[in-house]
């Protein structure tokens, strides 16, 4: 973490973070920031296409919500660097309001939620993250680096056998060319290489347009039609305020730790306000809002060194660009060099000291289960809200049970 922590402060050139004004004045940051950004928003189209599967509703309404997202977080969030958009979490949660009652109060579930975690800003909720202990943070780290690995296998599964040499391909680059150079972020140079042999060598392989189909326009304001009374309230309120918790936990995890490794502070509570903000923002365009996105974050962060707003905001910006005027261009990118950067962010994500005889042997015991069942949990259930609360309140268990036997003894 301190070598990583020293390559990011070199890069920066400063012993503090660099600020959006200080990248704007640097035309080395500033590519960094920008590159970074189209990585980034390249990861993000099959994700939200996805996501959008989930929720059961039309892939446009996903990547819209990535731009929105991510372009109004970039603005109004707490922490710089960190990506939100639409996300596997809230996509569960919601998914039955889509199905059940349509799209109207879809949007208006979102846009509801919105407004919860503005009123979790306001109470303080968002500085309870403070009391998740190292353990829960650990598991959660980890945990999120098992299901992002998980989430990879439907394009690693009965594939044809080239998109496995591509995959290592693309791993190769990953992995060698930061030693050489970070002038360019190895994920975009993966995605350039990958895509450029698959072209040449006209190789049949899954590719983004085999996911879903890309939007032509862009995202128009939406007011969605639903009865203002308390029976639609009781309808969308409890789908609502499980998606403001899961959001809510995510982002506020994510950002935890991308303070740990950024080695900087980030303000939680303007980081709620800004989440309920963007989805509000997200649900008058339609969309169907989002949190915080570990994987993307990671690439963003940890992989090619972003560390301003100007990615964020440049991450949204280019996927709407590349959807709408590049999407014939997009829809060609192979699966197989997305899916070799997102193995590579699960590997840099992983805590691997957690697990090594070392690492087990210098942590306490119950640290230890706490982190093992923290990671069982969310696996388990795919909710990190019940990973987290449930490893949280275990870990103060333990420790006010230990304290109580050191009292006796």
């Amino acid at each position: 973490m301190q070598r990583e922590n020293q390559t990011a402060t070199k890069m920066s050139g400063s012993a503090h973070p660099p600020t959006v004004l200080t990248a704007l004045r640097s035309p080395r940051l500033l590519t960094r920031e920008v590159l970074a950004g189209l990585v980034v928003g390249l990861a993000l189209i099959p994700e939200a296409i996805s996501f959008s599967i989930i929720a059961g509703v039309d892939p446009k309404v996903g990547l819209f919500a990535a731009f929105v997202m991510a372009v109004t977080i970039a603005f109004v969030g707490g922490r710089p660097a960190m990506i939100s958009a639409a996300t596997g979490a809230v996509a569960l949660v919601i998914a039955p309001v889509s199905r059940i009652y349509g799209m109207d109060y879809f949007i208006a579930t979102v846009m509801l939620a919105g407004v919860f975690q503005i009123l979790f800003a306001v109470f303080g909720v968002a500085k309870l993250v403070k009391f998740v202990p190292r353990s829960v943070m650990t598991g959660f780290v980890n945990a999120l680096s098992i299901l992002v690995f998980i989430a990879q296998l439907p394009h690693l599964i009965d594939v044809p056998w080239p998109v496995y040499l591509l995959v290592a391909g693309g791993l190769v680059i990953l992995a060698v060319l930061p030693r050489f150079t970070r002038a360019v972020p190895a994920p975009l140079v993966t995605i350039v290489i990958i895509t450029a042999v698959v072209i040449l060598f006209a190789i049949n392989v899954p590719n983004v347009g085999d996911q879903g189909e890309l939007p032509h326009s862009l995202p128009e304001l939406f007011v969605p039609n639903v009865p203002l009374n308390l029976h639609t309230l009781a309808i969308i309120a409890p789908y609502a305020i499980a998606m403001a918790l899961v959001g809510l936990m995510e982002s506020l995890m994510t950002a935890k730790l991308v303070d740990d490794i950024t080695k900087t502070p980030s303000n939680k509570t303007r980081e709620a306000w800004g989440q309920g903000i963007a989805n509000i923002v997200s649900g008058f365009f339609g969309s169907m809002g989002g949190c915080a996105m570990i994987g993307q974050t990671m690439i963003n962060v940890k992989v090619s060194g972003a560390r301003t707003r100007i990615s964020t905001f440049c991450a949204g910006g280019f996927l709407l660009l590349l959807v709408v005027v590049f999407g014939d261009l997009v829809a060609m990118i192979p699966m197989a060099a997305l899916v070799a950067i997102m193995i590579m962010v699960c590997v840099a994500t992983f805590d691997w000291r957690s697990i090594t005889p070392r690492g087990l042997k210098t942590l306490p015991k119950r640290d230890t289960m706490v982190m093992v069942i923290t990671v069982a949990l969310v696996v388990a259930t795919s909710n990190l809200a019940v990973g987290v609360i449930v490893g949280t309140l275990l870990a103060a268990l333990i420790n006010a049970t230990a304290r109580k036997f050191a009292l006796k003894s």
